[in-house]
């Protein structure tokens, strides 16, 4: 498995531990403590586990399992294969910092990070469609064998 793939999938799995971790942390507040989580920790939690674990997996594994460009094509580009991953990582992780952090904190500068953040998630998704895009074909056959 390649060295991106793994990390892929790596963190995918951490998004999900984060994720889960929220989720315990909201679940105890609201049903234990009785204080309702701030609206933005739901957000938070919603975004590690749906694009942090499930939309990382997916593109992980679809990098990894689509069928391999050919040797000719130029619109496959491994580089931006690797700043997707970079985009992804970054917004998910920045977006939901600030989106714990704004569910207990009125500061104006998170707002803007939430919103870099998911602008960074959407760049990188798109970005993922992009390149990807010409790995969506049917492999080549041969002609049949011969008698």
């Amino acid at each position: 498995m390649p060295p991106l793939i793994r990390r892929y999938i790596k963190t995918s799995f951490l998004f999900l531990i984060t994720g889960l971790l929220l989720g315990g942390y909201i679940l105890v507040g609201e049903f234990v403590l009785g204080a309702y989580p701030p609206r933005l920790m739901i957000t938070a939690h919603a975004h590690l586990l749906l694009v942090g674990f499930m939309l990382m997996i997916v593109m992980g594994v679809a990098t990894w399992m689509f069928p391999r460009p050919a040797r000719d094509d130029t619109h496959y580009r491994p580089e931006l294969a690797e700043a997707v991953y970079w985009m992804m990582t970054s917004g998910t992780a920045l977006r939901a910092v600030a989106e714990v952090w704004g569910g207990v904190s009125p500061a104006p500068f998170l707002r803007l990070a939430i919103a870099l953040g998911g602008l960074a998630q959407l760049a990188g998704a798109a970005l993922f469609v992009l390149n990807m895009w010409w790995r969506v074909r049917m492999p080549t056959v041969g002609p049949p064998p011969s008698r």
